[in-house]
């Protein structure tokens, strides 16, 4: 049999052709390349079929305007129909509001006028309709997982929204979204290599000019528009708004329209007026140090009574506790501003009494105001009375930036979940509400007198899943049809069955306490489960419920209440009057320009000349806050028996404390909240060990005691005299940069 001889590949003469390469050759190289590039672009123009069409080219240069509206209208439709999720609704929208749809489509042709001031035109053109359909696709698929509609808020919450990816997308979604994004990405390159160049002359004074004419002609357009109410640029309900007024537009002014822009009759002496003279910024109460009451707020993840729901039937009441709060205490329905989603702007209404609907269309305050500037907040209005002010969140401390919102608002400690021994968790993986309880008296503990103590859960967060995950639940739920639907309410029911479980345990804590307390439960927004007005009660969507539960005899009081009135009308009743906004509800509720003038109130205190503060002084809002109210401790750095597995043993740590050697985050494995292990660190006599409790981004929270290793023991160093007090780390980074 005749032997096959493979040749082995000449790697030497490889690399002896590759350190002979010259610079010259590899210019060649490229140079002839590009020629073959020409050559090939050059067969293609002058093939029969590019000669045929020659004729339709120039005809549609000529008519590229009205082409590209068409285009325009096209995707216009095709956004809507991805976003509403149906031809037929899209359809419904085009024919039943003609002039929005086609605003919507010139401001998608106002964009493509770009493409005059390039010569690969076909390319631009290609590249600004994947620009929109990405945003409309963005939009549609966001609207499976949650009420509200895609908007340029979005964008600055991305940084936290890419760490909870696991909690909205399972992996072959994440898997399909990446593959589509790489697939898109390599056509886009492949039509700009393509060509497609435009061989006439180019005017781009003209066309620059051309296009300076789209853009205001834009906006022109949306002025008139508004004008004559074709659109509106207040959106009471953003989700209804992206239905009425299109998506292009909504986006748009989701992105350019922030903050509050400045109320007609805005100044001095209306500003007087409004405040007293400035009364407004004074702080009193008739009670005394004795008298005074802990406040605790509680926020409930999309919580809210089920039984609203006229068609939903449950095995038993899934949430016994609270109705047996609200036949005694004080409640009713709690107006919120959002719906399936936005739990930080319910969070800052309660906490500033500032309402939402001043603000741009989707914005978070959260992100674009409260996070540099110092501001009024509960915090700080209680803290001019002797309270302490204490924040609790069982979900990540930089979560919508609010480490340094609460810092801004005068908190005296935030314990975020970095600080939190969670071990339970939902089947989705958010923390489950009871590991509140300890960590609320915990925070409690940290004063000898009143506090004041903000705590958001996350245990209702959705989404819920369509299949069955609960194999035991404790309420079963009828009414649905649908076995999809009747699952994700079956679990949606069963959270809030453990919520209700929270609460009743959250006070049992408070009685044994001893202490004079009022405590107010409440929900931040309706869930993700695709509620019309007509399936509640309420007939409203922004309603959730809420009830004040208290051990010192307030009057049974029931009322409906708006998220930014709940905490002056809790003050009230406390005969507490503190806090500029809490005292304008307060003076104001009932008056004729309440709103009008809350709006102007707003506007001086965050982007005014701040008249209201002339008389007496704005209120000293010294950023001071610190992370957890307990340091992790180390007693023994160990070195097991196998010599490559080392232990720290101490007391208080976390999933997220992480071991530092020399100042290097080590790879670290949490045991329980006495030990963590480390398998790939070294470490010699004289290396430095601290452990640090560790956010997003790397945030290093608090640290504990550093301490030097020298033959298995260690010593602690002392900190340095001018270092920041432990717990403020981030934040003292945070002023440094925005003092540069």
């Amino acid at each position: 049999m005749k032997q096959i001889r493979i040749k082995k590949p000449d790697i030497r003469g490889f690399f002896t052709k590759v350190r002979n390469l010259k610079k010259e050759d590899i210019k060649r190289h490229f140079k002839e390349k590009k020629a073959r590039r020409q050559r090939i672009l050059e067969e293609r123009r002058n093939s029969p079929f590019a000669r045929k069409m020659q004729p339709v080219y120039k005809w549609m240069n000529r008519l590229s305007l009205p082409l590209h509206f068409l285009l325009a209208c096209v995707i216009n439709f095709l956004i809507e129909v991805i976003s509403r999720l149906s031809v037929f609704e899209a359809w419904d929208y085009l024919t039943g509001t003609p002039l929005v749809f086609l605003y919507n489509a010139f401001m998608i042709f106002a964009t493509f006028s770009i493409v005059y001031l390039v010569r690969r035109r076909v390319f631009v053109r290609i590249l600004i309709s994947v620009f929109w359909l990405f945003l409309g696709t963005c939009n549609g698929y966001l609207l499976t997982k949650r009420v509200t509609p895609f908007n340029a808020q979005d964008l600055k919450v991305l940084s936290d929204a890419l760490e909870l990816t696991g909690n909205y997308f399972n992996a072959f979604e994440l898997i399909m979204i990446i593959i589509g994004v790489v697939a898109v990405v390599f056509w886009i390159v492949s039509m700009w290599r393509r060509g497609g160049q435009f061989t006439g002359k180019m005017h781009r004074v003209i066309a620059l000019g051309g296009v300076a004419v789209s853009f205001l002609a834009c906006l022109w357009l949306t002025d008139e528009a508004i004008d004559k109410r074709v659109i509106s640029n207040y959106f009471g309900n953003i989700a209804f708004a992206y239905e009425d007024y299109g998506f292009p537009y909504c986006f748009s002014a989701s992105l350019f329209n922030t903050g509050i822009n400045e109320p007609a009759g805005y100044g001095e002496e209306t500003m007087n007026d409004i405040s007293g003279d400035g009364a407004l910024t004074e702080s009193s109460t008739g009670l005394s140090e004795d008298e005074m009451p802990n406040i605790i707020f509680v926020q409930l993840e999309s919580f809210f009574d089920p039984t609203e729901v006229e068609w939903l039937r449950f095995s038993e009441d899934p949430i016994p506790n609270l109705r047996k709060l609200f036949k005694e205490y004080s409640t009713g329905y709690f107006k919120v501003p959002s719906v399936g989603a936005g739990t930080a702007n319910t969070e800052y209404e309660v906490l500033t009494g500032m309402s939402m609907r001043f603000f741009g269309p989707g914005e978070y305050p959260y992100k674009t105001y409260a996070k540099f500037h110092p501001l009024e907040s509960a915090a700080s209005a209680l803290k001019q009375l002797g309270y302490g002010a204490e924040a609790l969140h069982n979900n990540g401390g930089n979560f919508y930036s609010r480490a340094q919102v609460f810092n801004n608002m005068g908190f005296d400690h935030y314990t975020s979940k970095e600080f939190m021994n969670i071990l339970q968790t939902t089947p989705k993986g958010w923390a489950t509400d009871d590991i509140l309880v300890p960590n609320i008296m915990e925070s409690m503990d940290t004063t000898e007198g009143q506090d004041f103590v903000f705590t958001v859960s996350v245990e209702g967060h959705g989404e819920y899943p369509t299949e069955k995950v609960l194999d035991n639940p404790e309420i079963i739920v009828s009414g649905v049809e649908d076995e999809g639907e009747r699952n994700a309410w079956e679990y949606y029911v069963n959270l809030v069955h453990e919520m209700d479980k929270f609460a009743g345990e959250l006070i049992e804590a408070v009685e044994s306490r001893n202490e004079p307390t009022v405590l107010v439960f409440y929900g931040d927004h309706l869930p993700t489960m695709d509620l019309e007005a007509k399936d509640l009660k309420s007939r409203y969507l922004y309603n959730t419920n809420y009830v004040i539960w208290d051990n010192i005899g307030l009057e049974k009081k029931d009322g409906n209440i708006a998220a930014y009135q709940i905490m002056a009308e809790v003050f009230d009743r406390l005969d507490i009057h503190s806090g500029t906004v809490f005292n304008y509800h307060q003076q104001r509720r009932e008056t004729k320009d309440y709103l009008a003038d809350l709006e102007l109130l707003q506007y001086d205190m965050m982007y005014g000349d701040q008249y209201v503060y002339e008389t007496h002084g704005a209120p000293l809002i010294e950023p001071h806050m610190v992370m957890g109210v307990k340091d992790a401790e180390i007693s023994q750095f160990v070195v097991q028996a196998d010599g490559t597995t080392y232990t720290v043993y101490g007391e208080n740590f976390t999933k997220q404390s992480k071991v530092y050697i020399n100042g290097e985050k080590q790879a670290t494995t949490f045991l329980n909240n006495t030990r963590l292990d480390l398998k790939e660190s070294e470490i010699s006599d004289g290396d430095t060990v601290m452990v640090a409790q560790v956010g997003s981004s790397n945030t290093i929270f608090r640290e504990s005691k550093t301490y030097e290793y020298s033959d298995g023991a260690l010593t602690e160093i002392p900190r340095e005299p001018d270092a920041p007090e432990n717990g403020r780390q981030a934040f003292a980074a945070q002023e440094e940069e925005q003092g540069e």
